[in-house]
């Protein structure tokens, strides 16, 4: 059986769903095998698949039925939860983590509180599809989760929850960075440890400056993109994004 009679095969199970979106194909060896087949002439048709744009291979995990990245457009504030909601995909949230405990130095540092203040920290796991999609984790200052369960943050947001109880949020600001997944969060977004993660940590003050609400989500590089678009483009005037810089040294560790 020559490679592009392999391709075939593997795109009709594509295709039909076999693997599920975003779902692992076999290993390599099992799919050779499958098809009697050598696993080069089984390279070259998953790598014409990929060429296609219909599976791709994540170091050390194998391969996979490619997804389309969820779209989370820079410049405009806008929950997890809104992001998929405009992307047409179904999202549901599993509060994984509720518990009142000291801020760690951090933490404390971000939400301007002294190290043995306490915090309410919630993590969460986002689903896409039914699919994990993101791991978040969300402090806030003991006195403003004080009044708050953990039925409330399964249900609603921060951003939503808050303003009920008569506190305006005003700014926020966001950085995004990168990093490989810890075995932990690798188990909970269904990659191989060490892939890698976009990390976007977000602090939101109240309408009088104070900070608020600390988030960090982190997300399967493969799952999500980060779009900047410019009104306008000026030739020669090195315009950028607002607030775009490059961190090194130990600022980057």
């Amino acid at each position: 059986m020559r490679y592009l009679e392999v391709a075939q095969r593997l795109r009709e199970l594509v295709a039909t769903g076999e693997f599920g979106a975003g779902g692992a194909l076999e290993s390599e060896t099992e799919l050779a095998q499958r098809y009697g087949v050598s696993r080069m002439t089984l390279r070259r048709a998953l790598e014409t698949l990929r060429a296609e744009g219909l599976v791709e291979s994540r170091k050390g995990a194998g391969w996979f039925v490619a997804v389309d990245p969820v779209r989370q457009a820079l410049g405009r504030f806008a929950t997890i939860e809104a992001a998929l909601t405009e992307s047409g995909v179904e999202w549901e949230r599993r509060v994984l983590q509720f518990r009142f405990e000291p801020a760690d130095a951090d933490v404390a540092a971000a939400l301007a509180l002294n190290a043995s203040d306490e915090v309410l920290k919630v993590r969460r796991l986002n689903l896409a599809d039914g699919e994990p999609f993101a791991v978040v984790t969300v402090w806030v200052p003991a006195a403003l989760g004080a009044e708050l369960s953990r039925a409330d943050v399964e249900r609603s947001t921060f951003y939503d929850l808050l303003p009920l109880k008569g506190i305006r949020l005003g700014a926020a600001r966001q950085t995004i960075s990168a990093t490989a997944a810890a075995p932990d969060d690798a188990r909970l977004l269904g990659v191989a440890a060490g892939s890698p993660l976009l990390v976007c940590r977000r602090l939101t003050r109240d309408a009088a400056g104070a900070p608020a609400i600390l988030g960090e989500h982190r997300y399967a590089a493969h799952r999500t993109v980060f779009e900047v678009e410019f009104p306008t483009v000026q030739t020669g005037a090195g315009v950028g994004p607002s607030g775009l810089r490059l961190v090194t040294g130990e600022e980057a560790s």
